[in-house]
C-alpha cells in the first residue's frame, strides 16, 4: 500500500475548530475501485487524532461523523468530546476520518481528478457507504491500529459504523449506533430527492463551479431541517412574540440564516453525493439480507433511538436491535428530534457510562 501524508489539495472552509491545524491527510496513490466497479486513480483522506494511542491499544475511540461534519469532532460534538468532556484524549485515542465525497479534506467532487488536472464536479463517480468504510479500513491499517474499543456513528455516521463492524467485525470491543438504521427507507430517499431536485433547479449547479448550485442547497438545507427536528420543536422555539404580524417570521428567518449557514461552509456538489450515498446504504446488500447481514456483528452493541426523531425512526432501530446478537437498544427522550444527539449531551454521557462500565 503506497500511502504517504500529504497537504490537502483543497483547503475548504471550517476543516475544524482550530481551523485545520490539527488535520493530518494520508494519500493514497492506488487506484481505489469503488463499490460499483468504477474507479478513483487516487484517494487523499482528511483525518483528525486526539489523544495518545496506549500499548495495549485498548483506548481507542472511532468516531464516524454525520453528514455534513468535518473530522474533527471537536468541532462538531464539543459537549462530548475534549478535555473534561466523556470523551477526554487525557484517556482515549480519538480518530476521526472526513469521508468520501465530502468537501473537507477527503476526495471528493471538488478534488483534483489527476486524469484531467481539473476537479471532478459532476464527474466524480457515485460511492456508497461501504465505498467510505473501506477509506476507513485504509486508515486504520495506515495508524497500525489493530483493534478499536468503540465505534461510534450518529446518523450516517450510524451507516459506516454498522457497514465496519460487519465488514470487519473481530476488530471492534464496543458498537454504540445512534439514530441509524440499517436500511435506507423511501421516507428518508424521498427527503433527499427533493433536496437534489432544489439543487437541480440551480441552474448553475450544471456550471462546474466551486460556488454552483449554491442557492439549490439553500433550499435543499431548508428542507433537511424540518427532518432534523419536528413540529414541536419548530413550534416552541419559533413561536411568535408578536401576533399581529403578517411577515417576517421567525421560522421563515431561521430557515434562511440556517441555509445561509451551509451555503457558506460547504458546497452543493457533495452535498448532492452524499445525499447519494445515504440512500445506497443496505447492510444486506450483496450478504443475503440485513438480518444476515446483522449477525456477523460481534462487538458489544448499544443502539440509541431518539424519541422524536421523525427521519430515522424508532422502528429503524428496533430492527437493527432485534437482529444485532446481544445488543441493547435506549430510548433517548429529547424534544429535538433527530437533532438530539448534537443537543442532549448529559443524558447521553450517562447512557454511554452505563454501556461501558464506566
Amino acid at each position: 500500500m503506497d500511502t504517504t501524508e500529504t497537504e490537502c489539495l483543497i483547503k475548504p472552509k471550517y476543516l475544524s475548530h482550530d481551523e485545520g491545524r490539527n488535520v493530518k491527510y494520508l494519500k493514497h496513490e492506488q487506484v481505489f475501485t469503488l463499490e460499483s466497479g468504477e474507479q478513483l486513480p487516487e484517494i487523499e483522506i482528511a483525518y483528525t487524532t486526539y489523544g495518545t494511542l496506549n500499548k495495549e491499544q485498548s483506548n481507542v475511540v472511532w468516531m464516524c461523523h454525520a453528514y455534513t461534519a468535518n473530522s474533527d469532532p471537536v468541532d462538531w460534538w464539543p459537549g462530548m468530546v475534549g478535555e473534561g468532556k466523556f470523551f477526554d484524549p487525557a484517556n482515549y485515542f480519538i480518530v476521526c476520518a472526513n469521508i468520501l465525497g465530502s468537501c473537507y479534506g477527503s476526495t471528493g467532487p471538488l478534488s483534483i481528478d489527476p486524469r484531467t488536472g481539473e476537479p471532478y464536479f459532476l464527474n466524480f463517480p457515485q460511492v456508497t457507504v461501504r465505498d467510505q468504510v473501506k477509506a476507513h479500513e485504509l486508515l486504520r491499517q495506515y495508524l497500525g491500529i489493530g483493534k478499536i474499543y468503540v465505534v461510534l456513528g450518529c446518523s450516517i455516521g450510524g451507516h459506516q459504523a454498522l457497514e465496519w463492524t460487519i465488514m470487519n467485525p473481530d476488530i471492534f470491543e464496543h458498537a454504540i449506533y445512534v439514530a441509524t438504521n440499517a436500511v435506507n427507507t423511501p421516507w428518508v430517499t424521498a427527503f433527499n430527492e427533493s433536496q437534489r431536485l432544489a439543487i437541480q433547479a440551480d441552474a448553475t449547479f450544471f456550471e462546474n463551479r466551486p460556488d454552483g448550485g449554491a442557492n439549490g442547497m439553500k433550499a435543499a438545507r431548508s428542507m433537511a431541517l424540518i427532518s432534523y427536528r419536528n413540529r414541536f420543536a419548530y413550534n416552541e422555539t419559533q413561536a411568535e412574540d408578536d401576533t399581529e404580524k403578517t411577515d417576517n417570521y421567525k421560522a421563515s428567518s431561521y430557515q434562511q440564516h440556517q441555509g445561509d449557514k451551509l451555503v457558506n461552509r460547504f458546497n452543493a456538489y457533495s452535498y448532492y453525493y452524499l445525499s447519494k450515498a445515504l440512500d445506497s446504504h443496505n447492510v444486506g446488500r450483496d450478504r443475503g439480507g440485513y438480518q444476515k447481514a446483522l449477525a456477523q456483528i460481534k462487538a458489544k452493541s448499544l443502539i440509541i433511538s431518539i424519541s422524536s426523531d421523525i427521519l430515522f425512526t424508532t422502528d429503524d432501530q428496533q430492527l437493527i436491535h432485534k437482529h444485532i446478537p446481544g445488543s441493547q437498544l435506549v430510548m433517548l427522550e429529547s424534544f429535538y428530534g433527530h437533532d438530539g444527539f448534537l443537543l442532549e449531551f448529559e443524558r447521553q454521557n450517562r447512557i454511554y457510562k452505563e454501556f461501558l462500565g464506566i
